[in-house]
């Protein structure tokens, strides 16, 4: 199974599609169901917290980083995003679909309007 080139768009469905046949290649499909990866997705989370667990607040961008750091964090954030796609697989949902809904449903919870109207709230006090 050979990675993206630099040029290859990266979709969820290329994702999904790629984790589906690694996992029937291995035969883990049996292995697969929505708990199991649930917990192994908390797992790699939990992965990805001890990276910045001591770290303090970190700027955009992690400037201070190491490379080798960088790489490190590359991986557990591939893994949540792997476990995650394949969890939503297992799951029956679109994951791409969900989300863009998700972002539709956080936009009339919280209008700019209002947000911007908070966020000047807090900086005056």
């Amino acid at each position: 199974m050979a990675g993206a080139s630099e040029e290859e768009t990266v979709s969820l469905d290329l994702l999904r599609d790629k984790m589906a046949e690694f996992a029937k290649e291995r035969d883990w499909d049996q292995f697969h169901s929505p708990r199991n990866l649930l917990l192994a997705l908390v797992g790699e989370v939990g992965e990805l917290s001890e990276i910045f667990q001591w770290k303090g607040e970190v700027p955009r961008g992690l400037p201070d980083w190491k490379e080798e750091e960088r790489l490190h964090l590359g991986e557990e954030l591939a893994d949540v995003l792997l476990y995650l796609v394949r969890l939503s697989d297992m799951c029956g949902i679109d994951l791409g679909k969900a989300a863009l809904r998700k972002v539709e449903l956080n936009a009339i919870k919280y209008p700019v309007v209002a947000c911007k109207d908070s966020s000047k709230e807090t900086q005056q006090q």
